[in-house]
């Protein structure tokens, strides 16, 4: 095991101020991701560590990638990953790890003013480490010394409901369903965790109308569409895989329609770097029609379109599947009447006021959509983090009802997750408002009563904590503070807190932004070996699609004192609650968790020998399996959504945060965004030109960005580099975390309560020099 050495730890941070900027990509992949991927895995890995790690991403006897949930196929490459899951793999396979001597180097005052992008450059976490009130440093303790401290704490607690459990999507199945039954029997649901965050408001719209909360495609049904709607995402740097199937579907006939406010390359031309062609420069060109759609505007966009849909049928054309809507869907004529309702004379000055997309380009995508007999719509984070998330959402199952697009071959919805299990975690009961069927399953299978009381998602988690009313919150992966909104009332909740514990493999902000006491429990990672009395064990994963499938780590952990997540759980769950009615020194065991799984969740029925398959299983989906709807009415129900968009006052624009190409989710890889042309700096905002020139804003110009919101509280990022872009009119642009701090607390979507972190009024004002953390 290698450690960083403090002389070595102290590299230089960069001020990220002073970012180069050109023009940006018209392509994606090819051979400069390739070259990336290389360049990452020898500066982090190595050979030795970093090929073998390498050639078992993704593949049927290896481990699934930390990163995106993007599905594989039955066939695999040798190199069966992207760029950005290679630098997720080389991170975590880094050959350097963090012991005691760099936290005696570094007090956490110091560490506090460092970049997250630095933190997360300094190894490996390799040995628990505590944080004691008052303390100003953080100092080894042993594993039993630190799960004996949060006992006690759990133990001491008035009600449990003092306690919260936040769950980040790369926890396995087995560690996630060991997480939730901890929690409930110690008698609380607060278990907010990362979908809180981003689909949430896809979870909530598809329960209500379809019945189930889950994607209704698969991998195959892609290349079988005719027509594929990418609304709100960029498959170039969020989710690379799904480029080769967006091609494959290409060279099967697929047209496809890209809506989005900014221009993106991936989606413009890729490069295949499987095949030769591609890195020689020769690529795919995926977008037939680009939709550049102002921020929010997807939900008047889809009721256009419903709208053309509906008037065309008025007029005696066959448009609608008229035999679906008959047989499979509630509330047609609801719907239908008030979308029609109002004159054309007023509806679409309103359309191209919310959308800034003139009616004959809506009238285009119509045409393209009548032309289509099997219509696939995939969307992320552009459509979930509005106010009117889950009414845009209900819209585009609306438009998919129509033609009867759900429940065949070659459409449906799919809604593209983020991290690679956050799907699974929810499935094994990671959910502050569970059902009571599963609760019902859950106490039959292990002899106890779960509480019935919905707990707290992550935006009422924070207040929470706000309030002093949480005593320990314990955080199962993930960067809590970096990725939830409002940055500094965030981290004032947190300081709030009688005792923060994180299970984390590398260090982040979470950890230097602490309650009055502080834990760092060092955990395997999804390249680990894990070997329990010199066995191996192994883990499953739930991928976007509903497929689950083996995990299997193989790479030599750094330290012994790195735990799996399930046996830090079970530790607990013993030293805490005991034996029984939980036997959780029988959970060390995974393939006793799978038996349990099997016992409580539908779906997952033979585990253990299924899940031994090389592909794994996909799990039954009603409405695509058999058109059956399991909603309140027992069939697919239209909805009325209206064609709300955000309101933007006059010298204002309406924000997005996004990644760039160097990061994923939090974790910040290098300071680049390639596609976009930007270098060496990651404080940048994104403005159409236009807009720029109306704000006296000139490119290559330093700003402050102020946020506004309702409850006059100022929200200030500060000393960012104006881009001049060719965004959407009225819309700008900018990199999360840094901007988290202008997206406020109590700005939520309707229903679903997430973050709008695609929705932020803003204003600028004169640079104040001034850079936070």
């Amino acid at each position: 095991m290698r450690s960083v050495k403090h002389q070595n730890s102290a590299q230089h941070d960069p001020a990220q101020d002073s970012p180069k900027v050109g023009p940006p990509k018209t392509s994606a992949a090819g051979l400069p991701a390739v070259l990336s991927s290389v360049r990452q895995v020898g500066e982090h890995a190595g050979v030795r560590r970093g090929l073998p790690a390498m050639l078992a991403i993704n593949q049927k006897r290896g481990f699934d990638c930390p990163g995106c949930a993007w599905p594989e196929g039955d066939k695999r490459h040798t190199a069966e990953f992207c760029e950005n899951g290679a630098k997720a793999v080389a991170e975590e396979a880094t050959s350097q790890s963090l012991t005691a001597e760099f936290f005696a180097a570094h007090p956490v005052a110091e560490l506090a003013e460092r970049s997250g992008y630095w933190l997360g450059q300094q190894g490996r976490l390799a040995q628990p480490m505590y944080l004691a009130e008052g303390a100003t440093h953080y100092e080894p303790v042993s594993w039993d010394r630190a799960l004996d401290l949060v006992a006690e704490d759990l133990r001491a607690l008035s009600s449990p409901d003092e306690a919260v459990f936040y769950t980040s999507g790369r926890t396995s199945n087995e560690a996630a369903f060991c997480y939730q039954l901890f929690a409930r029997e110690l008698g609380t649901n607060n278990m907010p965790d990362c979908s809180n965050m981003c689909h949430e408001s896809s979870g909530s719209a598809l329960t209500e109308t379809l019945g189930v909360g889950k994607g209704s495609v698969s991998l195959d049904d892609l290349k079988k569409a005719d027509l594929i709607i990418v609304a709100g995402q960029n498959p170039g740097t969020n989710h690379p895989r799904m480029l080769s199937a967006l091609e494959k579907a290409k060279r099967s006939g697929t047209r496809i329609i890209t809506v989005n406010p900014l221009p993106e390359a991936g989606m413009r031309e890729f490069r295949n770097p499987q095949n030769v062609g591609g890195l020689l420069g020769r690529g795919t060109e995926l977008t037939d029609l680009f939709a550049q759609i102002r921020l929010g505007g997807d939900l008047t966009l889809f009721s256009a379109v419903n709208r053309l849909l509906l008037q065309a049928h008025e007029r005696g054309e066959e448009v609608l599947d008229r035999e679906f809507i008959a047989t499979h869907t509630h509330g047609f004529e609801e719907f239908s009447k008030d979308l029609l309702a109002e004159p054309d004379d007023e509806f679409w000055p309103r359309v191209e006021r919310a959308t800034g997309l003139e009616r004959e380009l809506v009238e285009q995508i119509t045409a393209m959509v009548t032309g289509s007999e099997r219509i696939i719509v995939c969307w992320a984070m552009g459509l979930t983090q509005h106010k009117h998330s889950v009414p845009t959402i209900r819209e585009v199952v609306n438009f998919l009802l129509l033609r009867g697009n759900v429940g065949r071959p070659g459409a449906g919805v799919c809604p593209v997750r983020g991290h690679s299990n956050v799907q699974g975690d929810r499935t094994m009961g990671i959910f502050e408002r569970p059902s009571d069927e599963f609760l019902d399953a859950l106490g039959a299978e292990f002899g106890f009563e779960p509480p019935r009381e919905h707990g707290h998602d992550t935006v009422n988690a924070i207040h929470a904590m706000g309030r002093g009313e949480v005593r320990v919150f314990f955080a199962m992966g993930g960067n809590f503070v970096a990725a939830t909104p409002d940055t500094l009332v965030t981290e004032d909740a947190m300081r709030r807190v009688g005792l923060t514990v994180h299970v984390s493999t590398k260090l982040n902000r979470s950890h230097v932004v602490t309650g009055a006491r502080a834990l760092i429990l060092p955990a395997l990672a999804r390249t680990d070996r894990d070997l329990r009395d010199g066995e191996a064990r192994w883990v499953t994963v739930e991928d976007s699609m509903g497929k689950v499938h083996a995990s299997h780590g193989v790479l030599p952990p750094l330290s012994e004192g790195m735990r799996s997540e399930v046996d830090i759980i079970c530790d607990l769950g013993r030293r805490v609650l005991g034996e029984e009615p939980v036997a959780w020194s029988e959970l060390f065991d995974y393939d006793r968790v799978r038996d349990h799984v099997e016992a409580v969740v539908p779906g997952f029925e033979d585990f253990n020998a299924r899940a031994r398959k090389p592909a794994g299983f996909t799990l039954p989906h009603a409405p695509r399996d058999d058109r059956r709807f399991p909603t309140a009415t027992g069939l697919a129900n239209f909805t009325v959504n209206g064609t709300y968009a955000p309101e933007v006052p006059e010298g204002r624009l309406l924000l997005q945060t996004l990644r760039s190409h160097d990061q994923y989710n939090t974790t910040v890889y290098g300071l680049d965004d390639r596609y976009r042309g930007i270098t060496d700096g990651r404080r940048v905002v994104l403005v159409n030109p236009e807009d720029a020139r109306e704000l006296g804003l000139e490119d290559g110009a330093y700003t402050d960005i102020v946020g506004e919101w309702r409850d006059g509280r100022e929200r200030r990022a500060a000393h960012f580099r104006v881009v001049h872009y060719p965004t959407a009119r009225g819309c700008a642009a900018s990199y999360f975390p840094e901007t988290n701090v202008l997206v406020p607390l109590d700005s939520t979507a309707e229903v679903s309560n997430t973050p709008t972190s695609k929705s932020v009024v803003v204003r600028f004002e004169p640079d104040s020099g001034a850079i936070g953390s």
